[in-house]
This record gives structure tokens, sequence and C-alpha cells, in this order.
């Protein structure tokens, strides 16, 4: 079985969850975080929650401690918008066509993302209607998020006779796979330097470039 994480591995996200966190954070301190700073917290680990990434550097940029239901609702005007016309709109389905599909033909496709179950939804509606996935998690299904092993281990749970592949981009990712004794496969964007290195010292089995690289780590 193949398990995917969804940000940064099947979807672009530069432009919508990482624009959504620099949008919010300046909002609240009237300095944009750079890019490459968001990504240095990534690396660092515990920081899968863009929310909760958003309300740390609220407060590491500006000393602010603003409430957090309050970031989440600026977050979510940045990347919603008022009915799903915000930068979400920007994301870029990363599998070229027919990728998703001849794997399909030999492993099960499965899904473990942070993302809340409307907004994967929305996603998958959007750019992969007609994948069929055998299992997906999603935030707020398991009582613990990334780098907890949770979900991944429910869905072992539920798939007792798989040989279970995870692809994930993120230290919380390969973290998560190793507490569940999941086999890993790295995903680092070139654009994210020293990203390789990093998850190949957390275990992770095979590191490739983008999601279309896959075929050949199997």
């Amino acid at each position: 079985m193949l398990i995917f994480d969804m940000d940064g591995v099947l979807v672009d996200v530069s432009e919508s969850y990482r624009a959504a966190i620099a949008a919010t954070v300046e909002q609240f301190t009237k300095t944009t975080p750079s890019a490459e700073l968001i990504q240095r917290y990534k690396n660092d680990g515990g920081w899968n929650n863009d929310w909760e990434l958003s309300h740390r550097l609220i407060f590491d940029l500006a000393q602010r401690d603003v409430p957090y239901p309050e970031v989440v609702s600026v977050f979510q005007s940045h990347f919603l918008g008022r009915d799903h016309d915000g930068l979400v709109l920007r994301e870029r389905w990363l599998p070229s066509p027919g990728l998703l599909e001849r794997l399909a033909q030999r492993h099960s496709l499965a899904l473990f993302t942070g993302r809340p179950c409307a907004e994967v939804e929305f996603t998958l509606d959007r750019f992969a209607p007609e994948i069929r996935w055998k299992d997906i998690v999603a935030d707020g299904d398991v009582a613990a998020a990334k780098p907890a092993p949770d979900g991944l281990l429910a869905i072992k749970s539920r798939h007792a006779d798989a040989a279970l592949n995870y692809i994930g981009d993120t230290v919380d990712d390969a973290r998560s796979a190793s507490a569940a004794g999941v086999r890993f496969i790295g995903v680092a964007d070139r654009r994210h330097d020293g990203l390789e290195e990093i998850l190949r010292k957390e275990g992770a089995d095979a590191v490739i470039e983008n999601v279309n690289e896959l075929e050949q780590s199997l």
C-alpha cells in the first residue's frame, strides 16, 4: 500500500498554505516571514499544523500572544476565502497524468494528511475525482497528529496484511513513519535546500525530488 501525504507531495502548497501562513503572520505583525524561515521551522519538526505554526511565528516575530482561535480564523479567511475562492485556488496538482492510475494497478492507495477532512475532499474533487482511495486519514480522525504515528497505525490496523510505504516531505512525516514502523520515502523539493539530507537522517529509505519519480523507488 502507498500512503501519501498531500501537501508538498500531491499538491504544491507554496502559493496556498505557505502563502496563508505568511499572510496571517503579516496581518498580525506587519512582518512577512520568508519562505525560507517557514521552511526552517518545518525542518525543526513539530510544526505540521500550519495554524499552530502561524501562531508561533506571530509570537516569535512580534512577541504577541494572539488568541489561537483568532489566528485560525484569519488563516482560513486567507486560505479558503469566502467560498473556496481564496489561496486554495492557487494550488497545483503534482502527479503527472496517469501516474496514480498506474500505481493503483499494483498498489492500494491511501492518504494520511494534516488537512481537515473538508479540505481533503475539496482538493480531491477538484484534481483527482476519479481516483479511488483505499483509506483516508485526515486531521481530526485520530487523537494525535503528526509526528505522532496514530494515523499510520490506524491505517496499519485496517490493512494488516499490506506492506506499507509512506510518502511525505517533512521531518514530521518521517518521524511518524519511523514511530509506526512504516517504510518512509521522502520528497525533497530542490527549493528547500538541505531537505534531502534531513530526511535521510530521519530514516528515509529513499528520497525523490517529486512524486513523479516514485515508481523508481518502489
